[in-house]
């Protein structure tokens, strides 16, 4: 007697069948196919808003045509978990429409031996998300912002935004506040240092026409005032020439560190995480979050693919339309749900781990109790 193709049982490696391989060459390359046509029209949409800008400022074709490369990732990454939600659905209502899955269950295929080329699809599209968020779009965006500021009018300013007001923690009960950095001839029009000790601060440095030699790593001015404060506020006030002083922060960290932290690779990020927590720095939720972000979306794509296959595997009146209308609120509803908690997690308003992975752990309930209902 002929053993049937599926067996019912749970197999850790159920191996690839002719089946398994068209699931998955019809759900990457629908994948491909849709996300492939989106990314042609943001391309030249964004070439016809910028064109006057390449005119101008003479950018050559090579320059423009690496731009759009290294810009190409950036995007993909960006919706890759929608557009694998729409590929998963779209293909697997028709499938459903035409009672194929009705079939492959009818001859003895569990639903979750059904979900396996899924996975591997998912698989696939994971780690080249993750692959281009962990390594390949830090260094695709440093490309981008350079070629931004020298064509770009717009943009023409340095990588770094530099704010007229600078305020950054270069350790435990350090501050410093900088006011007027200007990035080209590396000049701030004043800064001071500030000492906290109990809430109250202790002692302050205050110096005008601040200098920063960017060989020797040292800031100078030629006079500054120091003034220290005992325990009952009495303040003893001194003043000095020829400031020459070494900080704990990098002339870079003055810039926006939001925008600067997406151009590291997760080795570099990781050490500057490291670098920021033992100065006791404000921002280290922000940076935490970059971090998780970049690990939780990816992986997202497992649990987009489950809800896609249990909510489109049944057949209903409302063919694929209505299969694609459900999943399309359910996948806008997780980006969503993903962008405010990131807002709580930089808002201190939840644990930055929580925060981010939540909505993981919210549409993995999800996931499960559709795959429950779905038919078996």
């Amino acid at each position: 007697m002929m053993e049937p193709q599926y067996k019912t049982g749970v197999n850790w490696w159920p191996g690839l069948k002719i089946l398994d391989r068209y699931i998955i060459r019809k759900f990457v390359g629908t994948y491909i196919f849709s996300i492939a046509m989106i990314v042609i029209v943001v391309v030249v949409f964004d070439y016809v808003e910028k064109i006057d800008d390449f005119a101008t400022n003479h950018a050559p074709v090579e320059a423009i045509v690496d731009y759009y490369l290294n810009f190409v990732p950036f995007f993909v990454n960006q919706f890759s978990a929608l557009f694998t939600f729409v590929a998963c659905i779209f293909f697997t209502s028709k499938l459903a429409h035409r009672t194929e899955i009705v079939a492959m269950l009818s001859g003895g295929m569990s639903f979750l031996r059904l979900m396996w080329p899924y996975f591997i699809g998912a698989l696939v599209i994971s780690a080249i998300s993750l692959s281009l968020s962990l390594w390949i779009i830090p260094v695709s965006q440093r490309t981008c912002v350079s070629f931004e500021e020298q064509y770009i009018t717009r943009n023409k300013k340095s990588n770094v935004r530099y704010e007229r007001h600078i305020y950054r923690q270069i350790e435990p009960g350090t501050f410093l506040y900088i006011r007027g950095f200007n990035h080209n001839s590396l000049q701030a029009s004043f800064m001071a240092i500030e000492k906290y000790e109990g809430g109250s601060v202790r002692a302050t440095l205050d110096a005008s026409e601040v200098k920063f030699d960017e060989k020797a790593k040292r800031w100078t001015a030629q006079r500054y005032i120091k003034r220290t404060f005992d325990e009952k506020g009495v303040e003893t006030f001194t003043q000095h020439r020829n400031l020459d002083t070494l900080l704990n922060i990098d002339i870079n960290e003055l810039g926006n560190m939001q925008s600067m932290v997406k151009t590291m690779k997760i080795g570099e990020l990781n050490a500057f995480i490291d670098q920021q927590r033992a100065k006791g720095s404000d921002m280290i939720r922000h940076f935490e979050v970059e971090h998780h972000t970049r690990y939780s979306y990816p992986l997202g794509t497992f649990i987009l693919t489950l809800i896609g296959v249990s909510l489109s595997s049944r057949k209903m009146r409302g063919g694929t339309g209505l299969h694609i209308g459900i999943g399309l609120v359910l996948c806008f509803s997780y980006i969503l749900l993903t962008r405010i908690f990131e807002v709580f997690a930089r808002g201190g308003s939840l644990p930055t781990m929580l925060a981010v992975w939540l909505p993981n752990i919210i549409y993995t309930i999800i996931a499960i109790y559709l795959y429950r209902k779905a038919p078996k």
